[in-house]
């Protein structure tokens, strides 16, 4: 999860507070003191840092909170709000010309992702906005960077303008838009050039294409990973093109998260998308409270609805609906919901996403084993058909040859069908309480 370290500082740090009946000065002071240090370890930038933690210590001793029925939860409610206004306080949504199409500039250092970022940004807008994006490749500096973005464009099934590596970026651009006009794509994304460090060639040729295409929106492609530098990066961006927001990739990764929390205090620009992984639908909009919650153990449900809705066919919920409350729910139908899982993203990151996962027995400090899920497929799939559908024919030599073909143990088997026998029972209970309770069946859309 993005922030993991940052995370663990600040949950260890506010748990301390949040069940006091009665907050003092000291206490505050010692909580912001935790507060900042763990801000400065993530790579904040420091002056971001002590703004932020005046701000908190303002509030914090004020009547807001000595005269709340629960100062502790009041402290975190207050540090919960001053990290959302630090990283933009609302989403900050993408804009939509009065005139289609609407031209996005997609500007950024060498390595950050830009070109692939492009793509996922296409599909985002494809999938979320019901959207026809072209793809312009304007980078014809870069080896195979029109390659890449063609790739992309095949994988994704969406038109590609490309005029080969002669052409200027300028007319390139120009071109495309033109082109865009003519077939009714309503956003043009431009990939442009990036280099290994800002120089004014790499700026010079950013201005002539924006004086020429007028985009609506700049996005500045920012690599969290490199943390104070992606801050500065950002920085020198904006002063010479005044970008209109940013896009952090690797926010999955082993990152820090420093850059994400400076980059709206430096530059007075929102961030607006975060990269969540490697895949092209792996792009978020980039929703500050959420953040916010998700940093401070808080959970996040609203964006794991929003996955779930994303990933879970309605059709396929019913009937599975259906097959719970008359106990046919078989094997196959576990394997088609462990599916829709996986295609939600990483364990860890759903975990994140509900509130107090991390307190609950056995999940806290534990890692979500991923490998578990594939040695439940591999149990399943050397099932025989009739199996899945019938475990209760399950005998001694059944279950061996079953071990056997999915590279498990016996005892493995067992316990899988034990589990499976319990959770059909326990569904049954669950759709059951809530047919009595409003007249209608339960809703698993998944496991």
């Amino acid at each position: 999860m993005a922030f993991e370290g940052l995370a663990d500082r600040l949950q260890s740090t506010i748990k301390k507070i949040t069940g006091k009946g009665k907050v003092s000065e000291q206490d505050v002071k010692e909580m912001t003191r935790e507060v900042r240090l763990a801000l400065l370890e993530a790579d904040v930038n420091f002056k971001v840092v002590k703004d932020l933690i005046n701000r908190i210590k303002e509030r914090a001793v004020g009547q807001e909170v000595m005269e709340s029925l629960t100062p502790g939860q009041q402290v975190i409610k207050v540090v919960k709000e001053e990290l959302t206004t630090l990283m933009g306080g609302e989403q900050s949504k993408i804009a939509v010309a009065d005139r289609p199409p609407t031209v996005i500039m997609m500007v950024g250092l060498q390595g950050a992702g830009k070109t692939t970022t492009t793509g996922k940004l296409a599909n985002f807008l494809r999938k979320k906005h019901n959207r026809s994006p072209l793809l312009v490749a304007c980078d014809i500096y870069r080896p195979a960077a029109i390659q890449q973005l063609e790739t992309l464009g095949k994988q994704l099934e969406m038109p590609v303008f490309s005029m080969g590596t002669e052409t200027s970026p300028i007319e390139i651009a120009t071109k495309a838009i033109e082109q865009a006009k003519e077939e009714h794509n309503d956003y043009v994304i431009i990939d442009t050039a990036g280099r290994l460090h800002v120089d004014h060639e790499l700026m010079d040729e950013l201005q002539q294409i924006k004086t020429n295409v007028k985009p609506d929106e700049i996005f500045l492609v920012v690599d969290s990973m490199t943390g104070q530098d992606a801050v500065n990066v950002a920085e020198s961006f904006n002063e010479q093109l005044d970008i209109s927001g940013v896009v952090l990739t690797k926010l999955d990764g082993d990152t820090r998260g420093g850059a994400a929390l400076s980059i709206k205090a430096v530059t007075d620009k929102p961030i607006k998308f975060a990269g969540m992984g490697e895949k092209l639908d792996e792009l978020e909009a980039f929703h500050p409270e959420r953040m916010a919650s998700r940093i401070l153990g808080m959970g996040d449900v609203l964006t794991l609805i929003e996955k779930a809705q994303t990933n879970v066919d309605e059709k396929q919920a019913k009937a599975l609906e259906e097959k719970m409350r008359t106990m046919s729910f078989t094997f196959d139908d576990f394997l088609e919901q462990m599916g829709q899982v996986k295609n939600m993203g990483p364990l860890d990151d759903l975990m994140a996403m509900i509130p107090g996962a991390n307190k609950m027995k056995g999940l806290k400090n534990a890692q979500l084993d991923e490998n578990q899920l594939v040695q439940v497929e591999a149990i399943i799939q050397s099932m025989t058909k009739k199996e899945r559908q019938e475990p209760s024919i399950m005998n001694a030599s059944r279950k061996k040859r079953i071990a056997k073909g999915s590279g498990t143990s016996v005892s493995q088997v067992n316990r899988l069908l034990k589990q499976f026998d319990e959770m059909k029972k326990m569904m049954k209970q669950m759709t059951n309480m809530q047919k009595g309770k409003k007249g209608k069946g339960m809703k698993f859309p998944f496991m």
